[in-house]
């Protein structure tokens, strides 16, 4: 294979527009069109705040950064290349598997994510950063697509222009209801997440409460007399300092004057919170594609075992999320390299999957009506080289 010219120069190709497209940008009247959810506050509530949050998104992301990725055109499949070591030290600080946890993370948490390219003059990129989604803006163009990109830190804002050389890449979920954002899982979870953080304070406060339910101090005195002043802020300070938190929990209640202790018992409301704050769970996880079970929710019984569960994440979660992201990578390097390269997840060495790409493997090796091409294109293999 010869070496590729990165820094050749082609033809500008027919440019077309969609119909419609006019209409969007008429409506955002080549704006700042920001996006209409409150990312810092979902992300504090249901990542930073929610253990079944966190722990789904890093489950995701961390699944799918660390998958083994190929590089490959129509005739070979490479294992070394420009863009692959690009991509094992995209910049300075970082590596192939933090820059893609980035981005995953981003994209999970606020259905997109943003990748700028550092390129050297008008050669390929030299390095990737990936870029914080709550602080980038759209700037739709003439056309309805966007023509730039404003990235704002503290007051200060860095506008990207779209060129047919992006230096940003942006990768959106599908959004029904948006032109130029995506939709998020933690949007849909939002509900399931307030539900569950509000259960967690429950449990917190009843803990803060000595860890048992609330009762009344009935005040008997003669004559039917009631408490003065003086002797109510008494008690009150009395019950806060001795017998409210958990360090006091199970600590004696002397009563004195007439006083009585009468405890209630949990209402069935009370008793069910547990089971409220575990559908919950579920729902959050479900909502990010996680099987309940690899997240330790309880009562769930969809998977037969904990390895069925760990190949339906791959399968339905985390293979369809990379490959997207990464066929949109190796689309947006190409306009660079000129190149027609493709990058996609490995997936022969997916521990998760092995059985059932053993299964793959043999099916086609026996199929004696395929020709040899015919087997290496259905394993995803490039064509062999001709002898000529």
């Amino acid at each position: 294979m010869g070496m590729i010219d990165y820094f050749r120069k082609e033809a500008a190709p027919e440019q077309k527009a969609s119909a419609a497209g006019p209409v969007i940008s008429y409506h955002s009247a080549g704006r700042v069109v920001w996006s209409p959810r409150d990312v810092a506050s979902l992300t504090r509530t249901g990542f930073a705040g929610n253990p079944v949050g966190f722990r789904a998104v890093k489950l995701i992301a961390e699944a799918a950064a660390a998958l083994p990725l190929i590089c490959q055109d129509d005739c070979a499949r490479y294992d070394s290349h420009p863009v692959i070591d690009l991509l094992a030290r995209p910049n300075p600080a970082q590596g192939r598997a933090e820059l893609f946890e980035a981005l995953y993370g981003q994209l999970i948490l606020t259905g997109n994510g943003y990748v700028e390219a550092v390129a050297a003059d008008e050669g390929a990129p030299v390095e990737l950063h990936v870029l914080r989604s709550d602080r980038m803006s759209v700037v739709p163009g003439a056309d309805g697509w966007p023509m730039a990109y404003d990235y704002t830190v503290g007051g200060r804002k860095h506008r990207f222009a779209v060129t047919d050389r992006s230096p940003i890449l942006h990768v959106k979920s599908f959004h029904p209801q948006d032109d130029h954002y995506g939709f998020s899982a933690l949007q849909a979870a939002a509900q399931a997440i307030d539900v569950h953080n509000s259960a967690s304070g429950w449990s917190k406060a009843l803990l803060d409460n000595a860890a048992r339910p609330s009762g009344a101090l009935v005040y008997d005195g003669p004559d039917g007399a009631t408490m003065t002043t003086e002797q109510f802020d008494r008690l009150s300070n009395e019950l806060e300092a001795h017998h409210m938190g958990a360090r006091n929990a199970g600590r004696p209640m002397l009563l004195e004057g007439g006083l009585d202790w009468k405890p209630m018992g949990f209402s069935p409301s009370d008793m069910e919170f547990h089971r409220t704050k575990e559908a919950a769970a579920r729902d959050i996880a479900l909502a990010f594609g996680v099987p309940p079970m690899l997240l330790g929710i309880p009562g769930d019984a969809t998977y037969a075992n904990y390895a069925e569960a760990h190949r339906a994440f791959f399968r339905l979660t985390v293979l369809p999320l990379a490959t997207r992201v990464t066929a949109a990578i190796s689309g947006w390097l190409q306009g660079y390299t000129g190149e027609a390269l493709t990058l996609r997840p490995d997936l022969d060495q997916v521990p998760a999957l092995s059985a059932e790409r053993d299964a793959q493997w043999a099916r086609v090796a026996g199929a004696d009506f395929l020709t040899r091409a015919e087997k290496r294109a259905l394993l995803g293999l490039p064509a062999e080289a001709s002898d000529d």
